[in-house]
């Protein structure tokens, strides 16, 4: 089976990218001047610096799984299309040609599907479903809060209560100025 993107980018970034793998403990060591070398401040550098290396490798890990899930997305998003395409586009020449002569290399054959082939498509239909359902659960709980925030501040209009006391100053004002603006362009 042939390796995977996420695989070779795996492979190629993360593998050799730990600061052991570029430069161990010794060699680190040996870079310092011989008085130094015995300084336990050159194992916590060390360490530091393995700690930041790991970080920067954590993130580019974290980056390769986004990746993955962008392309996934993707090519879920290209076989909807392409499958909203076709079921807009029957062209009835092509049904009469498949009528006649059966399926040819003009006509595109339908995919056939082994229990093998068929579940990671099952799989990425279930990622595609659930993605779509947290997205709109996302977008009714931002409506929701925005309602509730709309209806508390229409109440407080309705008894009076206004969280600005200075509201009715600031609209009084931009009005003044709104009709100056008028005044002074001939509007009026």
């Amino acid at each position: 089976m042939a390796p995977t993107e996420a695989t070779i980018l795996r492979n190629y970034l993360l593998l050799p990218s730990r600061l052991p793998s570029i430069v161990s403990l010794q060699e680190f060591t040996s870079l310092f001047p011989k008085s130094q070398q015995s300084s336990p401040q050159i194992r916590a550098l060390y360490r530091d610096l393995q700690q930041q290396r790991n970080a920067v490798v954590d993130a580019v890990s974290a980056s390769i799984d986004a990746e993955v899930k962008q392309g996934k997305a993707l090519r879920r998003t290209i076989i909807r299309t392409k499958k909203e395409g076709e079921i807009e586009e029957q062209d009835d020449e092509i049904e009469i040609e498949r009528t006649l002569f059966g399926s040819t290399s003009t006509t595109i054959a339908p995919k056939q599907h082994s229990l093998q082939s068929i579940i990671p498509d099952l799989d990425s239909a279930v990622l595609d479903v659930e993605s779509n359902l947290q997205k709109l659960e996302e977008e009714e709980s931002a409506l929701l809060e925005s309602i509730k925030q709309t209806a508390g501040n229409m109440s407080d209009l309705r008894y009076g209560r206004l969280s600005n006391p200075n509201l009715t100053n600031e609209v009084i004002d931009g009005l003044n100025g709104i009709q100056d603006t008028c005044k002074q362009k001939g509007m009026v």
